[in-house]
């Protein structure tokens, strides 16, 4: 590869995972716009508002470019810096794949414990994590690309991670974790010989 082609490719990487993150949070950040103590299309209407509210401040930005068209350098720069971070190598990651080990480790499968403890870090000072945002945050780390949710909970389901479909988050519920489910040990905890008992009198 060129000396050229090599930055092309790392930012051409970037821009892709970075317009993926772009694009996941704003499906999250509108679909807490669901109301939970409504039902039918009125529960709906949180969501219909932010969708508006995302495509009218789009529309202000192209009006604001349209009139400030130097404004269009600094987002340029902004978005391939942000793409230059975003596509660096697998082996410049700081976040290794604790549900997908490679190489020599795969025969041996993921480690439970390191999964809880991902999963207790995501949640930071909430009750729980959706599985939404556990398989956005592994794509951003070049992880799990092109897997689904689905893929997810039968990978935990396999790991004796337990989740449902009723965790809620700031108040939308969908598949998740909660951090009271992850403070009960794991199988492969409780699979752990006990110590034998004292034989001192």
């Amino acid at each position: 590869m060129s000396r050229l082609a090599r930055p092309a490719d790392r930012i051409a990487t970037g821009s892709a995972l970075v317009a993926r993150r772009l694009g996941a949070r704003a499906a999250a950040w509108v679909s807490r716009g669901r109301r939970t103590d409504l039902t039918g299309w009125r529960a709906a209407l949180g969501c219909w508002l932010r969708l508006a509210l995302l495509g009218f401040g789009l529309y202000l930005l192209w009006r604001l470019i349209r009139a400030v068209p130097n404004l269009l350098w600094l987002l340029s720069f902004g978005w391939v810096l942000a793409a230059w971070r975003a596509g660096r190598p697998a082996a410049e990651e700081t976040t290794e794949d604790v549900l997908e080990p490679s190489g020599e480790e795969a025969p041996a499968g993921p480690d439970p414990e390191a999964v809880r403890t991902l999963l207790r870090t995501l949640m930071g000072d909430a009750s729980g994590v959706h599985l939404n945002t556990v398989l956005a945050h592994l794509q951003e780390h070049g992880q799990w690309e092109g897997r689904t949710v689905t893929d997810l909970r039968v990978h935990l389901e396999h790991l004796g991670v337990p989740h449902d479909r009723g965790v809620k988050v700031a108040g939308v519920p969908t598949w998740g974790v909660r951090r009271r489910d992850l403070e009960a040990p794991s199988p492969a905890a409780s699979e752990e010989p006990s110590p034998a008992p004292s034989t001192a009198a």
